[in-house]
């Protein structure tokens, strides 16, 4: 394998800490940049976000934020808006809805036995045939065995701690102060819009590498 593979958790408008993270990787050609979502929302500058991963031709998964405007987009559907989804929405021009609406709900690298996604997996269920409602928002299993948000289910087992894999699972979605690294996942959102950090993980050789958040631009850190 040529250069390195490096994912970045939930960068959520985070423009000038993604900008920094990059400066710090110090790219290749030969490096492959894989977001994990929700690029969008909460942080000063979404469409800076997508100008950064468009000029690095960065691959990225879908995230909930995403779907969720994109919706709104398709539906008109008021219903659908939250948190500040229609400052974002009047931020976007149409080079970044066509980056938008290419995005996979995962990214697979077969050499690595490695797969990224926004939110995870149901475990027990095919990986490759879960829908978007699911690898894009689960974050517990609760009691009946459904995948739900950790709000939605708050006594909910982690679906990370069911998952054993293979494949091993790189995901963010889930913001947390610290990196989560269990044998077969890591979730590497560590809530850089609320003032946490924003990681990358390098691959192959499986290092992180962070930057601070200049400030909290959102809710409670976690």
């Amino acid at each position: 394998m040529n250069g390195r593979i490096i994912a970045i958790g939930d960068i959520h408008g985070c423009h000038l800490e993604f900008a920094e993270l990059l400066d710090r990787l110090a790219l290749t050609a030969d490096d492959r940049l894989i977001l994990l979502g929700d690029l969008i929302n909460r942080g000063p500058n979404s469409a800076a976000v997508i100008d950064l991963a468009l000029k690095h031709n960065a691959l990225c998964v879908l995230g909930n934020h995403e779907a969720r405007l994109l919706n709104y987009r398709r539906t008109k559907d008021r219903s659908l808006l939250k948190d500040d989804d229609e400052q974002t929405f009047a931020q976007l021009e149409p080079h970044h809805w066509a980056y938008l609406e290419q995005l996979p709900l995962t990214h697979e690298e077969p050499e690595l036995n490695t797969v990224f996604v926004h939110g995870g997996f149901l475990p027990g269920e095919p990986w490759r045939r879960q829908p978007a409602a699911v690898v894009t928002r689960i974050q517990v299993i609760d009691s009946e065995g459904r995948p739900r948000k950790r709000a939605e289910a708050p006594d909910g087992v982690l679906w990370a701690e069911r998952w054993v894999g293979p494949p091993f699972v790189v995901y963010g979605h889930t913001p947390r102060p610290d990196i989560f690294k269990l044998k077969w996942s890591v979730g590497i959102d560590t809530a850089c819009c609320m003032g946490g950090m924003l990681t990358a993980y390098l691959l192959p050789e499986r290092r992180f590498m962070q930057v601070k958040a200049r400030r909290r631009y959102f809710g409670d850190k976690r």
